[in-house]
């Protein structure tokens, strides 16, 4: 059957009234990020990197005549990375074989050699229990690759593995709060905000934990493709935003991490 010519602006007019929401552009005039680029490590924390990832397959997907993006999975090797936490001196928990892997795409070495991989754009660093491990490529990697990306954007205690690179010296970052007293202690010279959901400094977007790298993840898209966009994703993906980067309740649930009460005035 062929349609008038009058039904794509009928179909405009009526969306709203039939509860449809309509695709709003992108905001963003401006050069938009193409390579993204997420770091795995034994005992990464599963949501960490499926939340954020699954945000950005999401704008890719809605938006895929408007945006180009492409994404690296990055690791020391090219072995399956697992999320399963081994219980080491530095970790005392474990939850067994229960977890699952990724395969990378990329060795660190192979990322870093610009000339035949391309530049990083957008660097997420998730969290998990393997961060309390040394992590020294990790931290080789990301000191050598973050100050030139455009944006980086970490998960729960993946702001420890920045603040090991000494990339969050001097600035305003959050992490974990049930780890607090901890990362604390991996970046003295970083300005640690206790109760926030995310902060936002510069190029550096940080999360609190777990979860909360799904809100990081909506509150750069909407710095970056516009509210709009990071709206339609959001209610495409049937996911409630939380947008005010201060509301953090799990501040005050796990206080200082190490059972002590932190005041917030």
């Amino acid at each position: 059957m062929r349609l008038p010519r009058t039904f794509p602006l009928l179909a405009t007019l009526f969306a709203p009234t039939l509860g449809i929401p309509l695709q709003p552009p992108i905001a963003n005039t401006t050069a938009l990020p193409i390579n993204f680029a997420i770091v795995a490590f034994p005992g990464f924390q599963a949501l960490d990197a499926f939340g954020p990832l699954d945000v950005f397959n999401s704008l890719s997907l809605l938006y895929s005549s408007n945006v180009t993006m492409h994404v690296k999975v990055v690791a020391a090797t090219l072995d399956p990375v697992s999320t399963v936490v081994q219980s080491s001196p530095m970790m005392n928990m474990s939850h067994g074989d229960f977890g699952e892997s990724i395969k990378p795409t990329h060795t660190f070495m192979q990322l870093l050699n610009k000339d035949t991989q391309g530049e990083v754009d957008v660097l997420i660093v998730p969290g998990g229990g393997g961060t309390r491990e040394e992590r020294l490529e990790e931290i080789a990697f990301i000191k050598a690759t973050a100050p030139n990306a455009k944006y980086v954007i970490s998960v729960c205690t993946g702001a420890t593995l920045l603040a090991r690179a000494g990339v969050l010296d001097g600035r305003k970052a959050t992490s974990n709060k049930r780890a607090w007293s901890w990362v604390l202690t991996t970046g003295p010279k970083v300005e640690w905000v206790h109760t926030a959901r995310w902060v936002h400094d510069g190029k550096y977007w940080t999360s609190s934990g777990v979860s909360a790298g799904i809100d990081v993840a909506y509150a750069w898209l909407e710095d970056v493709y516009g509210k709009g966009a990071a709206d339609y994703v959001a209610m495409s993906g049937e996911y409630r935003r939380t947008t005010n980067a201060s509301d953090d309740p799990f501040a005050a649930i796990w206080g200082d991490g190490a059972g002590g009460a932190v005041h917030l005035a």
